[in-house]
């Protein structure tokens, strides 16, 4: 018989689950748990189809953003086409001692070997890049003139910052690049000056070093270019003559112009420049840096006149009417309409005496009821005023119930408690025993000096940091003024956040000067809308010279920068209260107090304003009755708001807060922050804490001093509720001996080493503000001759 092989049956083969799906994926097993399932287009049956119908989609769709990108290039650049179209503003702005504005200008100038054409000895210069088919307008701010520089940025479409190869940056260049970010910054090109000393070995390193650095303060910056290189010079033109300008968001809707000439007649003052941002109005008014807001009398086509051409007669566009916004912008309070007189004695008695009403008798001696109060035998009235009573133990008046059942053998106890307590002696201190009969407490009042040297040594205690951290209001009261005088104008709130606060209750003469609106937001849109219906308008890009009324001559004979003209939007005139949200410069080390003096600058307007801080509100919200805590100093790392008075604002505009320096051309960066709201019903209240000192304490009833000096002080302020640094709150019972001691309870037990304390607020308003005239410049850029010529010469 054959031999025949063996073979075990296959039991443990091991078998693999089955994919749910062919071509499932985590992912989109997950988007099909979620309900999303990819539709398939109805014009594909088969999964090679709808493969290139997604490949044609995504084309499309790249098409259509490539077509997108290029119409908002041409409609962005269409306003610069052609040479006689408007001239691209450049603000050429040097950062270095041993670099000039003339020195880059010059440079770029002569990629192209394009003439410069100067309209005055300011620093304005115009060329016209034929080879890019457009013409551009530089503006050369001098070198440490720093509010021409911001006020440059303001107007321009691109900024060229000047590097130097040899020296560094300064503190005054850091500051004008903080104080330019937070102001809004345009399309920014940054060149490194030509000098004839740069090593062409060592001028990679340091262009990559100025890279690093201009990157810190303008981030989208990926190039320093070399002026020294031609290829750069001509690639910085090209960037300048071709780009798409960056959008500033708080001139969106404003139009502005920069004064090319400037002639003054009669109180006239002719302006004529290019019409740029939005369509311009000759019903409102504008703004004049230095100088203020004025009224527009008309405005007229200035076209520019080429050789060989026939001149063109200037024509009326516009011409403002009888609904043009007046240059009121404050109320005038009526001091006597307002005025309140209080009735005399004699005037009292008389009208008391024409109605025939009797006076109101005093009451007899003996009838007043007083309250009748158990001592023990022996002591004197003053020592009985120390006695701790049981219901001050345990916080709770006895029933009527049980006052009757007390009484019924009030006789019988007379006697016992009187042998008992006439066995204390009368100069120790008590407490309560167990029994819960009463404690006394004895108290000896000290001769005034010995009361001044302990009210010295306690006021001399060092207090730990965390303490004045956690109660950074608490102020001694003086002893020498009654309280009740000196803090007459303060007033106790059972809460801060809930209690309620009459805005319009003592206020002051400023805020009868001020506007309110009514609603901001909807005003907001109106001003907005009305401006989008305006019909005689003068569009962006046109040649104009604008009348304007009531200007001073020192205006128009200004040759230390470029007149520059903002258009302000309805109501932007008007003087309201003002906040602004805020933080403080990292970089600045000094003390910010409330109502110091600071520059304020907030779109082209410069005040100088005295702001009072207060807390932002968690989620900027008013909370429950608008009222905020006054801040006594602007701190690092938190932000908070400052409230002043100044024109409207809206939108919401960047605001820079300089402080004045010994050099008028140097201010140091305070804070940046934005625009908040015109609230006049926001109530800023100022805190106090009085703290007292726990002399005697017996479980939740304490003899408190320090915190009054006088009798009268402690009924004045007897309704305030208490509190102690450990979560305690009471009130005041009584007052105790002449040096202002007093008998406090609360609800719970105190320790001996807390502290009592008491909060007294009151609103605070700020001062006036006044315009902030900057200090004027002093040039020496040169003619346009001369700078063609330093352009011809490199």
């Amino acid at each position: 018989m054959p031999s025949t092989q063996h073979h075990h049956r296959a039991t443990l083969k091991q078998q693999n689950k089955a994919f749910k799906s062919r071509h499932a994926t985590k992912g989109s097993l997950k988007e099909a748990a979620k309900g999303k399932v990819a539709r398939q287009s109805p014009k594909t049956s088969n999964p090679s189809a709808a493969q290139a119908q997604t490949r044609l989609n995504r084309r499309n769709n790249a098409k259509q953003a490539q077509a997108a990108k290029r119409n908002a290039l041409v409609s962005s650049t269409r306003l610069f086409s052609g040479v006689d179209g408007a001239p691209r503003i450049v603000a050429v702005v040097p950062l270095c001692p041993d670099v000039s504005a003339a020195m880059a200008v010059g440079a770029l100038a002569e990629s192209v070997d394009a003439p410069m054409e100067g309209y005055s000895d300011s620093g304005l210069w115009k060329m016209s890049a034929e080879r890019f088919k457009t013409s551009l307008q530089f503006i050369s701010v001098p070198y440490r003139q720093i509010y021409a520089a911001l006020d440059a940025c303001k107007v321009a479409d691109y900024v060229v910052f000047v590097l130097s190869s040899s020296v560094e940056v300064d503190a005054w260049g850091d500051t004008l690049l903080r104080t330019l970010q937070a102001q809004g910054l345009p399309s920014v090109l940054t060149v490194l000056a030509p000098t004839a000393s740069l090593d062409a070995k060592l001028r990679t390193g340091v262009l990559k070093s100025l890279l690093s650095f201009i990157q810190y303060f303008v981030p989208s910056q990926t190039r320093v270019f070399d002026l020294h290189v031609p290829a750069d010079r001509l690639n910085a033109l090209r960037g300048l003559a071709e780009g798409k300008p960056g959008d500033v968001r708080w001139r969106e809707g404003r139009a502005w112009i920069v004064g090319e000439q400037v002639e003054w007649e009669d109180g006239v003052c002719k302006v004529t420049g290019v019409s740029r941002g939005a369509p311009l109005s000759s019903k409102r008014l504008v703004h004049l840096p230095n100088y203020g807001d004025f009224q527009i009398d008309k405005i007229l086509s200035a076209p520019i006149t080429r050789p060989g051409k026939m001149e063109v007669e200037p024509a009326l566009l516009a011409e403002a009417g009888d609904d043009a916004d007046s240059l009121i912008s404050t109320n005038d309070p009526d001091d006597m309409a307002n005025e309140q007189t209080w009735p005399t004695e004699e005037e009292m008695q008389g009208a008391a005496g024409a109605l025939n009403e009797p006076a109101i008798p005093d009451a007899k001696h003996g009838t007043t009821l007083r309250a009748v109060r158990r001592v023990p035998k022996g002591m004197s009235e003053y020592q009985a005023a120390w006695i701790v009573d049981e219901s001050d133990d345990d916080g709770e008046p006895h029933s009527g119930s049980e006052d009757q059942e007390m009484g019924n053998d009030a006789a019988a106890q007379d006697e016992e408690e009187e042998e008992e307590m006439e066995e204390l002696p009368a100069d120790e201190d008590h407490e309560m025993g167990t029994d819960g009969r009463r404690s006394v407490v004895a108290f000896q009042d000290l001769d005034n000096e010995e009361e001044a040297k302990q009210l010295q040594s306690w006021r001399n205690r060092k207090r730990e940091e965390e303490d004045d951290l956690m109660f950074p209001d608490e102020m001694d009261t003086p002893d020498d003024v009654p309280a009740r005088t000196r803090f007459q104008r303060y007033r106790g709130l059972r809460s801060f956040r809930t209690s309620p606060w009459d805005p319009y209750e003592n206020l002051p003469r400023d805020y009868a000067r001020i506007f309110q609106f009514e609603d901001y937001k909807r005003t907001e849109r109106n001003v907005r809308r009305r401006a989008d219906e305006e019909q005689t308008v003068v569009e962006p890009g046109t040649r104009v010279t604008i009348y304007l009324r009531g200007v001073p001559q020192e205006a128009a004979a200004s040759t230390s920068s470029p007149l520059l003209l903002f258009a302000l939007l309805q109501h932007e005139h008007k003087v309201s209260a003002l906040n602004f949200t805020l933080q403080r410069n990292t970089e600045y080390d000094g003390s910010v107090r409330s109502k110091d003096p600071l520059i304020l600058c907030i779109g082209p307007r410069r005040l100088r304003v005295n702001p009072i801080y207060s807390q932002h509100t968690r989620g900027g919200g008013k909370g429950a009755n608008n009222v905020h805590k006054f801040e006594r100093y602007l701190r690092h790392g938190q932000t908070s708001v400052a409230t002043t008075y100044g024109p409207v604002v809206f939108g919401k505009q960047p605001s820079v807060w300089l402080r004045e320096t010994e050099d008028a051309q140097a201010p140091q960066l305070v804070a940046t922050g934005t625009f908040l709201n015109p609230d006049t019903t926001r109530v800023i209240a100022k805190r106090i804490i009085l703290t007292g000192h726990p002399f005697k304490v017996h479980k939740k009833t304490a003899t408190v001093r320090y915190m009054f000096f006088n009798a009268d002080d402690i009924a004045y302020f007897k309704p305030i509720q208490l509190h102690t640094k450990h979560g305690r709150t009471g009130h005041i019972r009584e007052s105790l001996g002449t040096h202002g001691y007093l008998k406090a309870h609360f609800d719970g037990p105190i320790n001996q080493m807390d502290t009592v304390c008491m909060s007294l607020y009151k609103r605070v308003f700020p001062k006036w503000p006044q315009m902030f005239k900057a200090p004027q410049a002093t040039l020496a850029l040169g003619t346009a001759s001369e700078l063609s010529a330093m352009a011809m010469e490199e």
